[in-house]
């Protein structure tokens, strides 16, 4: 499965626009709260548990997104776009994981 945030794939035509595919990973904040009380491999200001939360959170979503892009026949998946949101109020933030395209045909 090709996967890329351009509309097109060089030296290969879209045959068929297929359709809108997306994958979402919900996670808790209180996750992360948890996280940075007891980081200990905070390096030059990064906080290497939390940014593999947030990966494995992105991994998550984009292999949902191209699961349902296999099953709707697609071989590729062009114009694909990445969001991250907080959801909820305070005590009960939500980290939202959201990546989108266009399953397509090439």
């Amino acid at each position: 499965m090709i996967i890329t945030t351009t509309s097109t794939v060089e030296n290969r035509p879209v045959e068929l626009y297929i359709g809108l595919v997306s994958g979402e990973a919900v996670m808790g904040a209180n996750i992360f709260k948890d996280f940075f009380a007891s980081i200990r491999d905070i390096v030059g200001g990064r906080a290497g548990a939390y940014e593999r939360e947030l990966r494995k959170a992105r991994e998550i979503a984009t292999e949902e997104m191209t699961r349902k892009a296999l099953e709707m026949g697609a071989n590729a998946i062009v114009g694909v776009d990445l969001d991250y949101e907080v959801m909820g109020n305070q005590g009960s933030n939500m980290m939202l994981v959201s990546v989108n395209g266009t399953a397509v045909r090439l």
